[in-house]
């Protein structure tokens, strides 16, 4: 029988597909920037997923920095983007 976390990890890589999609495809930089902040959203929901279903919390650590990162990156590409630097 498969794991119902599995399923949920496939079904976040698929979205995480179709995110980047939009990033190559964006006809402006502010789409891509949220494709981005997307795909990073969603990878840290498949690392917390996998530190669930393989009973590891290292996953949930790694996800934890990647989200910290994630968010300054965010930031500093709006603040880029928005032409005050």
């Amino acid at each position: 029988m498969i794991d119902p976390w599995y399923i949920a990890v496939c079904i976040l890589v698929i979205l995480v597909c179709l995110s980047l999609i939009r990033l190559f495809l964006g006809p402006t930089a502010a789409d891509r920037a949220v494709a981005i902040d997307t795909v990073n959203t969603l990878s840290v929901a498949v690392l917390i997923l996998l530190g669930v279903a393989y009973q590891q919390i290292i996953f949930i650590d790694v996800a934890i920095v990647y989200a910290l990162l994630s968010f300054v990156s965010t930031l500093y590409i709006a603040k880029y983007l928005g032409g005050e630097l």
